[in-house]
């Protein structure tokens, strides 16, 4: 899957201030992982608000899987992996049936999905700066719509997404068979 509408796409390294957002190599995976490990530890002793899971979700394989597709992108800070999303097509079936704010193809439509920050440079806009990112991306490179899921209970991200614009457009159940995990509310912003 090839993200990139043309050649000079500006989003394969930027930089803003104190940080670097770039699309993530093999050399990250390991980072990455020890990333969503040390995440899914911490939301264990706090408040797992998104529901995830150590050894399930996010694991090595959801990095190697963005690397390999070319949608898996790194906010670094003093060369230290902050954060990360994967931006990419992929719509979950429970995306069908709803009533978006455009009809558009797949391919039309970016999708946010693994959105993570890792829990030493939490509070520090860190979020901010990966959804600015995205909703940048999509503009740069002629995507019509940026649209998430977000579990019902994951009211700090609620509360960023609506922050950054996004509108709510509906809550479905994405079939995940997870009894904390039944209900998400999807989001959209249109370009």
């Amino acid at each position: 899957m090839n993200l990139n509408r043309n050649s000079n796409n500006i989003f394969t390294n930027i930089y803003s201030n104190d940080c670097l957002i770039e699309k993530a190599t093999i050399n990250d995976i390991n980072e990455l992982e020890e990333l969503y490990d040390n995440l899914n530890d911490y939301l264990e002793t706090t408040i797992n608000y998104p529901g995830w899971k150590k050894g399930i979700y996010p694991v090595r394989e959801t990095a190697e899987n963005g690397i390999r597709e070319n949608s898996l992108f790194v906010l670094k800070i003093d060369d230290k992996i902050a954060g990360s999303v994967i931006l990419n097509h992929l719509q979950e079936d429970a995306y069908r049936g709803v009533n978006w704010g455009i009809d558009l193809k797949d391919e039309e439509v970016i999708v946010i999905h693994t959105f993570v920050v890792n829990p030493i440079y939490m509070k520090n806009g860190v979020g901010q700066k990966l959804m600015d990112f995205s909703k940048e991306y999509c503009l740069k490179n002629g995507f019509k719509t940026l649209r998430l899921d977000v579990s019902i209970k994951n009211t700090p991200a609620i509360s960023l997404y609506e922050k950054s614009d996004f509108k709510y457009v509906d809550t479905v159940d994405l079939g995940l068979n997870i009894p904390d995990l039944i209900w998400f509310k999807l989001y959209e912003i249109i370009f």
